[in-house]
């Protein structure tokens, strides 16, 4: 799994998200381009705003139990796969607000570094290692990178 707290990588994905255009389409599933973004920028916003209510007791051991593997292994998701309904998104979104803030997340991530997210908790799964961290973060925006050819 490519590494989101090396520059090298960091690079690559920000060259990724700059191939992509207003008109860009999806290789698969329904969200449009802007969705795409706003949607790979929940998963920041889980970390860095206060905007998403944290799971009750009940659904985080669900999420534990049943979901956590999926997120924070370096398998693959596939393609179509049911998403969270925090990660949902079906208004229409700004294209060039969606990327900047995707790529404003994705830096300072970089910049707060491995050490930073070594052992913190994540809004759905309990502490996390700095090597699942990565894995959730790189692994989701590749997929749907993936999923508009880039």
């Amino acid at each position: 799994m490519k590494n989101v707290f090396n520059p090298l990588v960091v690079e690559e994905l920000i060259r990724r998200i700059e191939k992509l255009t207003p008109e860009s389409k999806p290789i698969w599933g329904k969200m449009n381009v802007a969705q795409m973004l706003a949607h790979c920028n929940v998963t920041y916003e889980l970390v860095f705003e206060n905007k998403h209510p944290k799971p009750g007791y009940f659904k985080r051991w669900m999420l534990k139990t049943f979901v956590k593997n999926t997120v924070v292994s370096e398998i693959p998701y596939k393609k179509n796969l049911r998403t969270a309904p925090e990660f949902l998104i079906t208004s229409d979104k700004d294209y060039e607000t969606e990327k900047i803030r995707l790529k404003a997340y994705i830096e300072k991530t970089l910049n707060l570094g491995e050490i930073h997210f070594e052992n913190k908790a994540s809004h759905s799964f309990g502490n996390l290692t700095s090597v699942e961290w990565n894995n959730m973060f790189y692994k989701h925006l590749d997929h749907h990178l993936n999923q508009f050819g880039v």
